[in-house]
């Protein structure tokens, strides 16, 4: 049943929730591009309950999102609950508990992968949303051991035991973060352990890579994260195959000034293009723009420098537009 109403489609493509990135305009451009099953950003249980109104504009849910899934983190199974509580006043699709996350300010809190590794209160953790949510429940992992699968098949089967109803695999350990080899092996006996719904995730920038871990973790399912990071054509790439065309420069800098555009809407024009630096040198990335040229997003404030930036890029735009999906 899980597998029919989560991710009905057996080469379902998943985009990861992302902290400071896959806010409603970030969707946005993904949806433009095929990406279908979407996440929040990563939603802290502690900050959901003293920071409410920060925190709720995070939960919005676009009127064209058909599918939207909300990921929890945290570390206290109380402050969980009630937190699960209060997302069960919007509308999402499924609900995700990260254990997965590797970043410093989460794990010093003993949540993310942290707490993947302590177990038995991780499955506390995890049942205190699962008692509480009125969603399906699911979870984020990363493996425990790159030599050694038994530790990982642990945490896997006890989350599917207390009620999880898919399961997304990062095959990398905590300490690994997001670079090094993927241990897709350790993902396949996963999913060839569990009977519920496997996400295959790790190491996904390319259509070839996307190939390469769904053959090697024997997961229809996969999901993608760094990958998408200004590049929302990887789905499409993904999805058309043969018949994909990459972005010309000028299709490139429409989506940019779709994206950008709507964040001004949403936030405010100058914290959106604060925010904004980072994704613009995401979308420059690979591509093949002079370094010098790039900088400029670096110090963005307006709408209008936007456009200044995107008209030296024009005027530098190299021979060969790359496209990292075909990378």
């Amino acid at each position: 049943m899980a597998d029919e109403v989560l991710y009905p489609e057996e080469n379902a493509v998943l985009m990861a929730p992302l902290s400071g990135y896959t806010d409603l305009p970030y969707r946005h451009s993904l949806r433009r591009h095929q990406c279908r099953y979407a996440f929040t950003e990563m939603v802290d249980a502690a900050a959901l309950l003293y920071a409410r109104d920060r925190t709720f504009g995070m939960l919005r849910r676009g009127a064209d999102e058909s599918f939207l899934g909300v990921q929890l983190v945290g570390a206290d199974a109380n402050q969980l609950a009630e937190a699960t509580k209060i997302l069960n006043d919007f509308d999402f699709s499924v609900l995700d508990f990260n254990l997965g996350c590797p970043v410093p300010k989460v794990a010093k809190k003993g949540a993310g992968a942290a707490l993947g590794r302590e177990i038995d209160k991780a499955i506390r953790c995890f049942t205190a949303i699962r008692e509480n949510s009125r969603f399906p429940v699911t979870a984020k992992i990363r493996i425990l051991s790159e030599t050694e699968e038994a530790p990982t098949l642990e945490l896997a089967e006890k989350l599917q035991n207390a009620g999880a109803e898919a399961l997304t695999v990062h095959g990398r350990i905590q300490k690994a973060y997001y670079s090094g080899t993927v241990f897709s092996q350790v993902i396949r006996s996963t999913k060839e352990h569990l009977h519920i719904p496997v996400i295959a995730n790790g190491g996904v920038l390319s259509v070839a890579d996307y190939d390469r871990l769904r053959s090697e973790s024997g997961c229809s399912r996969v999901m993608i994260a760094r990958g998408a990071m200004g590049n929302p054509w990887i789905f499409s790439a993904i999805v058309e195959r043969e018949n994909y065309h990459s972005p010309s420069f000028r299709q490139w800098k429409q989506e940019v000034l779709l994206h950008l555009s709507e964040m001004t809407t949403y936030f405010g024009e100058e914290p959106a293009m604060r925010m904004a630096r980072k994704i613009m040198h995401d979308y420059m990335k690979g591509r093949g723009f002079p370094g010098v040229v790039r900088s400029g997003a670096s110090t963005m404030t307006t709408l209008r420098e936007l456009d200044r930036l995107l008209e030296e890029l024009e005027r530098n735009q190299p021979e060969h537009f790359r496209d990292p999906s075909l990378a």
